[in-house]
């Protein structure tokens, strides 16, 4: 199966384990109620050495919310960042070698707002 398929899916499921307060989706749902998590398809590239395939790259996970304030966006986007960075290292013929934390944003959306982490992922075939 694609690299990015299998951590995707793991981080769906990763993030519905653990954020029991909101919807996790793995594209952005037609009708869902606030809040709510999208796990981004990652952006892959090659990161393969001579005798393995690999692939580097990034992964947003994106939380909306509403409220006149983002308390609740922001202790779900805690929450979602020890969960990405605890998942487990094994998906099926893949091993995550490394997942690091990149960057966060808050923003107001209408009457919501919209958060987003980013991730950097190195996996390696195997």
């Amino acid at each position: 199966m694609i690299a990015g398929t299998l951590l995707q899916a793991m981080l769906v499921a990763r993030l519905r384990a653990v954020l029991t307060m909101a919807s996790v989706f793995d594209a952005p749902p037609v009708r869902s109620s606030r809040p709510y998590v999208v796990v981004d398809t990652p952006v892959l590239t090659d990161w393969g050495t001579k005798d393995a395939a690999g692939r580097e790259g990034r992964v947003v996970v994106q939380l909306f919310d509403g409220g006149e304030v983002p308390v609740r966006l922001r202790d779900l986007a805690a929450a979602a960042e020890v969960a990405v960075l605890s998942a487990p290292a094994g998906l099926a013929g893949w091993r995550v070698v490394s997942l690091s934390f990149v960057r966060s944003r808050v923003l107001r959306e209408g009457d919501g707002w919209v958060g987003a982490l980013e991730f950097r992922v190195r996996m390696l075939a195997g």
